[in-house]
């Protein structure tokens, strides 16, 4: 007879920022009995993967963390004003030991499937180990960029050194004194570009597009601004919630073209002097990412300045974007004086394309075959819904999750879809675009406190309507069309992926809007969703 499976209350996927924070909610507040899954080796999903050299925040530290504990947050210091990958993951490794949640995770297991059974309003969930478990909440924390992309290059799979992608960096991998080849200059590319061209003994970039990268201003932070922070930090919270991007600085409320040049050349300076990418987008102007002319007026800033730093007239005009100012701002320190080393070349891959990769490494248009140790892609991921389609996830009438999106995923406000009662998705399509852990904790307590409510009424399931995942969706999409992001291709609409569609993957009305309407949903009895059924709550 085949093995019973094993019942849980709720089930995690993942056990990166939002996993953990999850299995936290649901055992130690809620009481559940849960467990989480994850593929890696390790917790810190994200920050598990991507160890790159250069991989860090690019928000800072003090807002990229977890602000649900007050004694939490002043018993963990960060160091530097942009937390860097190992200090993140040492990070969630004492938040998982903190709240004693090591046990209820099990690693390198990968979930294969979920299906929902309506007669029971249970969910069976599939590992590749061959584990069969069933649980009435299932929450998929499997992060918005987790799952690689890479580009169709003729001769990818006959190059003879080391290829890696960013996202599945080998711990073992060192690039000191290798020829290194980069393909992709977002923000992971312009990290690793960075901290890679002081290790490698040449270093070679392949750009299909310039980026506006403004300086990180990173540094150590001082035992005043810490203790400061300590003693302040929940006004700190209280602003970064109550604004658009939750990163911790005061937005601005004024547009670009409401003063005068001078005053805007100043702003700009003072921002581009203090550093940080989302600051410059949201901290100078309140309209940078909407009216064309602030746009430009920005754009226009950071070209002189790649004019005034790169020193090799044509490797600036190179590097000089002549789109608009409007994907995810980047940061870093000293991108464009990295073109200034003699071990570094840049290679514009639309003016002169990749033809093909051979054994020993890239051969571009031109003829000229760049001899390459490591081929590094830093090509980015498939956003929002690559994750979940890996999965095999069927809902009511075996309906699959991946066929029901298709090429435009849809949700109510990224957490819940029409027709997969009980199954939430923790930074699904159409969430909130900000700063991710706050985005993260406002989703996985409002995730709780529903099934909290659910199980207080006595009801089984908990499902959007699907009226109301159509209205968020086209209210999503009609919010995006009016900013300038829907104007130039980045992973934010998913025009980075080669023969997708075009699709609305935010919503960009900000995170205390966001938390505003998730407050009026509970007010109105959540709206919008059914809670059903009688089904009891306990184990088969």
């Amino acid at each position: 007879m085949p093995r019973k499976p094993t019942h849980l209350d709720s089930i995690v996927i993942g056990a990166g920022f939002a996993g953990i924070y999850m299995l936290h909610k649901l055992r130690n507040t809620l009481g559940l009995n849960v467990r989480a899954f994850e593929r890696g080796a390790g917790i810190g999903g994200t920050w598990h993967w991507n160890r790159y050299p250069g991989a860090a925040a690019d928000v800072d530290s003090i807002a990229y963390r977890y602000s649900f504990d007050s004694d939490l947050l002043r018993e963990w210091n960060w160091k530097t004003r942009y937390a860097p990958q190992p200090e993140i993951l040492a990070y969630l490794e004492h938040v998982v030991d903190r709240y004693d949640l090591r046990e209820d995770i099990q690693l390198n297991t990968t979930v294969e499937s979920l299906a929902y059974d309506e007669s029971s309003g249970l969910w069976t969930v599939r590992t590749d180990g061959g584990e069969e478990f069933t649980a009435r909440y299932v929450v998929g924390a499997l992060g918005p960029l987790s799952t690689a992309s890479f580009p169709e290059i003729e001769g990818r799979d006959r190059f003879a050194g080391t290829q890696v992608h960013t996202g599945a960096w080998p711990e073992d991998l060192d690039i000191t004194g290798k020829k290194v080849g980069v393909i992709g200059t977002g923000s992971t590319g312009t990290q690793f570009i960075g901290a890679a061209a002081k290790m490698a003994e040449h270093l070679t970039v392949f750009q299909r597009s310039a980026q506006y990268v403004v300086p990180a201003g990173d540094g150590p932070l001082s035992d005043e601004f810490i203790e400061d922070y300590r003693e302040n930090h929940k006004q700190f919270w209280e602003k970064a919630f109550n604004s658009r991007v939750a990163c911790g600085f005061e937005e601005s409320q004024i547009s670009a073209m409401s003063v005068s040049a001078e005053e805007r050349e100043r702003r700009f300076q003072e921002s581009w002097d203090a550093g940080n990418g989302f600051h410059f987008m949201f901290g100078t102007f309140a309209d940078i990412a909407f009216n064309p002319e602030s746009n430009d007026a920005a754009a226009s800033f950071i070209r002189s300045k790649i004019k005034e730093i790169v020193r090799d007239p044509e490797t600036a005009r190179k590097l000089m974007p002549t789109d608009l100012y409007a994907k995810r701002p980047i940061c870093n320190t000293d991108y464009y004086e990295t073109y200034n080393r003699d071990n570094v070349t840049l290679v514009s891959t639309k003016e002169n394309p990749i033809v093909r990769i051979t054994p020993a490494g890239v051969v571009t248009e031109d003829g000229t075959e760049h001899e390459l140790d490591v081929l590094v892609f830093a090509t980015g991921y498939e956003a929002m819904q690559g994750s979940y389609n890996r999965i095999d996830i069927r809902g009511r009438g075996g309906v699959s999750l991946k066929e029901y999106w298709g090429e435009e995923p849809s949700s109510y406000l990224g957490m819940a879809v029409n027709g997969f009662p009980n199954l939430f998705t923790v930074f699904g399509p159409n969430s909130v675009f900000s700063n991710l852990p706050p985005a993260l904790q406002t989703q996985v307590e409002w995730i709780a406190e529903t099934i909290d409510a659910a199980r207080k009424r006595g009801a089984g399931t908990v499902e959007a309507t699907a009226t109301a995942e159509k209205e968020w969706t086209a209210m999503c999409r009609e919010m995006a069309e009016h900013s300038l992001f829907a104007q130039t291709d980045s992973w934010i609409f998913g025009s980075n992926i080669p023969g997708k569609k075009r699709r609305t993957l935010f919503y960009f009305g900000g995170i205390a809007a966001y938390r505003a309407k998730l407050g009026e949903i509970v007010a109105a009895d959540y709206e919008g969703f059914t809670l059903d059924g009688d089904v009891s709550l306990t184990a088969p």
